[in-house]
């Protein structure tokens, strides 16, 4: 895909474009700790005809490096996207977000309803789900919360930069695992991963995705009952520690048409497995 800096009110984007521009769009958002370099693989197998569009979230990849950590409350990510795709005339697209991305993606949701015209989701808690949240709570008080380590750590003030700073190799890497040591995610990207990680004041602003959630918890209590009206669907990597698979009990309360996809991958399947979820993309954006 073209890359390239995108300047908007809100501030400076680097942004990948497949570039066709009659094709539908497809707007792609990435996670922690990744880019837009994440949808990569999949866009290779993706119908050609797809307009992919796919962003680098603030503070993460080439974007900007913004140090209040109120910009990064999800809502307020997700109105930096709306400020791009609108500054690219596109009205109607297809929405797909892994991860935080995920996150992004449904604020997006419910922001703009009627210009999503379907809607997928990939490892990544559903903001609406209560049912599912309290069977979560469950299995993760069973095993103490530990996979969810690294969120606490990012919170802490100070730690994250004082830490990370001069070992971004080991602290990104850590995060592929084995699917990273082996190949299953490629080299490339997480050395990709790594080089962005290394822009200054990274430590502190990838921090500000999991600081910034006690600015998101009022918010997001305020949604719960709402349901996303679009055709949605979610692809599952059920090898994942972090999002397991309570997280997708109770999706039939959330949307009004949900189909779920389980993949063998782990959290980062759209890397691990580009070719199998660029094919379930297509049979559903058909």
């Amino acid at each position: 895909m073209k890359t390239g800096m995108f300047r908007v009110p809100r501030g400076t984007f680097h942004v990948r474009d497949r570039g066709n521009a009659d094709g539908f769009p497809v707007v792609m958002l990435h996670g922690w700790p990744e880019s837009s370099c994440c949808w990569e693989g999949v866009a290779e197998f993706l119908n050609p005809n797809l307009r992919v569009i796919a962003p680098d979230l603030r503070g993460l990849g080439d974007s900007e490096r913004t140090l209040d950590v109120k910009a990064y409350q999800k809502v307020e990510l997700a109105k930096d996207v709306i400020e791009i795709i609108d500054a690219l005339g596109i009205r109607d697209f297809f929405l797909v977000g892994h991860d935080w991305g995920g996150i992004i993606a449904q604020e997006m949701a419910f922001l703009i309803p009627d210009r999503i015209k379907k809607f997928v989701i990939l490892n990544i808690p559903v903001l609406t789900n209560v049912k599912g949240a309290e069977e979560v709570t469950k299995a993760m008080i069973a095993i103490r919360y530990i996979p969810y380590w690294y969120q606490y750590f990012q919170m802490m003030p100070g730690l994250p930069e004082a830490m990370i700073k001069g070992k971004e190799r080991e602290w990104v890497s850590f995060f592929f695992g084995k699917k990273g040591r082996d190949g299953a995610i490629p080299r490339e990207s997480i050395d990709e991963y790594v080089r962005c990680y290394s822009i200054e004041n990274t430590p502190a602003t990838a921090a500000s995705y999991y600081r910034s959630m006690a600015l998101d918890a009022p918010h997001w209590a305020g949604l719960a009952g709402k349901r996303f009206s679009m055709p949605s669907l979610y692809i599952y990597g059920n090898e994942d520690s972090v999002i397991i698979p309570a997280n997708i009990t109770h999706l039939e309360d959330c949307f009004d048409s949900i189909t779920v996809e389980q993949i063998k991958a782990a959290h980062f399947l759209q890397e691990e497995k580009p070719r199998e979820v660029a094919e379930l993309m297509n049979r559903f954006f058909k």
